[in-house]
């Protein structure tokens, strides 16, 4: 397809180029975000194998939707995290309801490897979305957190919290515009 890409090319340069079907692309695609999306994975999972799993299945699921892509919408950095963020949840669930147990919560996961998901961690992504988290108040900080990285539904996680539904929903809501617009500063 498009042979004169450079080493300058954006995630979201890549991302279009993958999506019309530029192999290439999609390569340096998974090289340069990769490393980071399999710490994700790892730290969500807590299992490596099941983690690669994920993994390729959500590359797998990137190369077939890039196309789909809408930089208007936020961007490829966004769009891959949550692609890969919903494989995983995905599997938790799958996970959830082969075992029949609870979800694990977010503030228990410990990572205490040296591998990818470590230097994902140190990532100057992470700690900003860190920071911003904890800038949050603490319902909306904790709601998040149990929202995005548990695999837990809304209706469960308004269960545990003992609140309302939409209360639930309203705090996530609040909280996730209040991020957008500490992470955009």
């Amino acid at each position: 397809m498009n042979d004169t890409s450079t080493e300058t090319d954006t995630l979201e340069q890549l991302l279009a180029r993958t999506g019309m079907g530029d192999r290439a692309a999609f390569a340096r695609l998974y090289q340069q975000t990769a490393p980071r999306l399999f710490g994700l994975c790892v730290r969500l999972l807590r299992e490596r194998s099941e983690a690669e799993d994920v993994l390729q299945e959500a590359f797998v699921s990137v190369w077939r939707r890039a196309n789909r892509y809408n930089p208007a919408l936020g961007g490829a950095n966004t769009w891959l995290t949550a692609v890969v963020r919903n494989r995983a949840i995905d599997r938790l669930r799958q996970r959830r309801e082969a075992t029949n147990t609870n979800a694990l919560e977010f503030e228990r996961l410990a990572d205490t490897s040296q591998g990818p998901d470590a230097r994902a961690m140190a990532s100057a992504d992470y700690l900003r979305l860190e920071r911003c988290l904890e800038q949050l108040d603490p319902k909306y900080s904790r709601s998040v957190r149990a929202a995005f990285f548990t695999g837990a539904t809304y209706k469960e996680l308004a269960e545990r919290g003992e609140v309302p539904l939409a209360t639930l929903k309203s705090w996530i809501r609040r909280a996730l515009l209040q991020l957008r617009t500490c992470l955009e500063t």
